[in-house]
């Protein structure tokens, strides 16, 4: 049986943490990992992640470059489960919008929307403003997937660790993957 693939796309925002905490999350899970790192996301891992690009590209199956335009993910004859996005930059966030396919990771979210195939990205920006908004409301009306990565409090998560593996959960039951590391909201005690 084949491994299921998935295309992870690293976007120039703020956050690219996620990207770490959502490959591993993958790996565990034994999903090829199709990785699309931005020249923007390699300059924001360089300020924010403190630790090395390779953490992140060592965990994935496949490294593009940005600049690709004639890799494998650029076509909807390779078949993926679909995409992420995390972070999604506004700038990325509008070219999803507008079918502005510029670069690879542009290129692969536009062959998930034209093949059905699930496309959740992760907006980062705060406050967001209208254009922002209005983004976000032309990528949902396409098929996206919004998970913007905002706090949890309500499952007990305290650190910001605890707020990443919720995110990461959040965004894996979008493919109807499990994650060991997030917990759910179980109820109100003493019910």
């Amino acid at each position: 049986m084949k491994r299921q693939r998935l295309i992870l796309g690293v976007s120039g925002a703020s956050g690219v943490i996620l990207s770490y905490y959502l490959a591993k999350a993958l790996k565990e899970q034994d999903i090829e990992l199709q990785l699309i790192v931005t020249d923007s996301s390699r300059c924001t891992w360089q300020i924010e992640a403190g630790r090395p690009i390779e953490d992140l590209t060592g965990l994935t199956d496949v490294c593009y470059d940005s600049r690709d335009m004639a890799a494998r993910i650029s076509s909807g004859s390779f078949y993926t489960m679909g995409m992420v996005i995390a972070p999604c930059s506004m700038k990325s966030l509008a070219g999803i919008a507008s079918g502005y396919a510029d670069n690879l990771l542009l290129r692969a979210a536009d062959v998930c929307l034209k093949e059905n195939r699930r496309l959740v990205i992760c907006p980062r920006e705060m406050p967001l403003g209208r254009l922002h908004l209005r983004n976000m409301s032309e990528a949902a009306n396409l098929g996206c997937v919004i998970v913007p990565p905002m706090l949890s409090f309500y499952s007990g998560q305290t650190t910001m660790e605890d707020q990443i593996h919720h995110i990461v959960g959040k965004i894996l039951m979008q493919f109807g993957l499990e994650y060991s590391r997030f917990r759910p909201w179980d109820g109100m005690a003493g019910e």
